[in-house]
């Protein structure tokens, strides 16, 4: 094992995890007005000095990477605390969408990033994706949805409501978004229930 496995390995001590955590705030903010934005803007906007950005990431595209898999984190933890297993099934579609519009609005750029973000990221996506497909079938199980709802295509519709939600420029009220979001996804947009 390398000295630089080993140190990057080592728990970070609590003022150091602040500082990380303010780096990356900082760089998430300033990379989604700029993507192409330098260390030494990201420092300046974390208000702390360039060296110690560089101290903490050795390189831009190595603080880019941790900004990526702290998102990703941020949006398991989202997903999670929704209790998408336990919630009546109704309250936690809801609060899922919530709760994912708030990480996918506030975390924007790297969040952009999840294809780029090796496979941790790919990881928490893929257990996302598992926990919607359970919360669907326990919707769908509990009568939220119609008997016939193919649950593939639902949680691809769900997908491209949240994805569309996040496009609204002037909007980053999460519970206004989620209520359209969900109720666009139970209700659709048709005047009838039926096509007949």
């Amino acid at each position: 094992m390398t000295e630089e496995t080993t140190v990057t390995r080592r728990p970070r001590r609590a003022d150091a995890e602040r500082t990380v955590q303010s780096i990356l705030e900082a760089a998430e903010r300033v990379l989604s007005a700029e993507p192409g934005a330098s260390m030494e803007q990201i420092a300046a906007a974390a208000g702390v000095a360039r060296t110690t950005v560089h101290r903490r990431f050795a390189s831009r595209e190595a603080l880019i990477d941790e900004l990526t898999v702290s998102a990703a984190r941020r949006f398991g933890d989202a997903v999670r605390r929704a209790r998408p297993e336990t919630a009546p099934p109704l309250v936690a579609l809801y609060q899922v969408t919530a709760n994912v519009l708030e990480i996918k609005i506030g975390w924007s750029f790297a969040m952009g990033r999840a294809a780029a973000g090796g496979s941790e990221v790919a990881g928490v996506h893929a257990g996302v994706r598992e926990q919607c497909d359970r919360l669907l079938l326990r919707a769908r199980d509990a009568g939220v949805f119609r008997a016939d709802t193919d649950l593939d295509w639902a949680r691809r519709v769900y997908y491209a409501l949240i994805f569309e939600a996040t496009q609204e420029p002037d909007t980053t009220d999460t519970d206004t978004l989620a209520t359209l979001v969900v109720d666009t996804l139970l209700r659709g947009i048709g005047a009838s229930s039926g096509l007949g």
